[in-house]
């Protein structure tokens, strides 16, 4: 029975000791650190985020605003600021006013006509016993437009003051020539003035791109015709 007892004893002590073995081993071997601010440091498992751009293949570029550069643009029919007028005379009366230098000049039908590019300044001198008006111009003027104008619409028959007189203008638009090589046509506007003295008229037309913007150099030659 001693012997029984002592044994059991020993059996108990080596499974006690077991015991303590096994919850040492189960217990972590170290804890978490904190860093400085207090919060706990990533694991060794854990992958920080990347910057903007590094998983792209390099680093991002901010995009900066390209350098200002001073430009002049003239669409098609656009006459330069910098244009030089020359003072011409219309053939066989005493009519002149002024054209933008080197435009090519031709004459058919007792008009003459200068012409550059998309752009083009007729002048026409007759006989007439009075001046003309609003309403002449309708009757008379708008309809011989329609039948000898492509594509001709009419915008509007006014009054105006220029430099040495009044006119009558007529605003209209058209079809231009079609283009020998693409077959295709321009839309122009056109500026009629219809100047009047001593028993003649003077018919001076501008014409040009409905895109372009010639305000000023139409003002520039509408305003030169007069009578020398």
């Amino acid at each position: 029975m001693r012997l029984t007892t002592a044994t059991s004893a020993a059996a108990l002590v080596t499974l006690a000791a077991l015991a303590v073995g096994c919850s040492s081993s189960s217990t972590p071997s170290s804890t978490p650190t904190t860093n400085p601010s207090g919060s706990p440091s990533p694991t060794s498992g854990t992958t920080a985020p990347s910057s903007p751009g590094s998983a792209g293949g390099g680093p991002s570029k901010t995009p900066t605003p390209s350098t200002p550069h001073a430009t002049e643009f003239n669409p098609p029919g656009d006459i330069p600021d910098n244009a030089v007028y020359v003072d011409h005379v219309a053939p066989g009366s005493k009519v002149h006013f002024t054209v933008p230098e080197g435009w090519a000049k031709s004459t058919s039908g007792g008009v003459t006509t200068f012409t550059d590019k998309y752009n083009s300044i007729s002048i026409e001198v007759r006989n007439s016993a009075s001046a003309p008006t609003v309403a002449s111009a309708r009757k008379q003027e708008v309809p011989k437009l329609q039948q000898s104008v492509s594509n001709f619409a009419l915008g509007g028959i006014t009054t105006v003051s220029r430099q040495h007189g009044t006119a009558v203008q007529i605003n209209y638009q058209l079809d231009s020539a079609p283009n020998p090589v693409t077959d295709k046509v321009v839309r122009d506007a056109a500026q009629r003035f219809e100047f009047w003295h001593a028993g003649e008229e003077a018919i001076l037309t501008l014409t040009g791109p409905t895109n372009a913007d010639n305000v000023d150099p139409w003002q520039i030659v509408s305003d030169s015709l007069q009578w020398k």
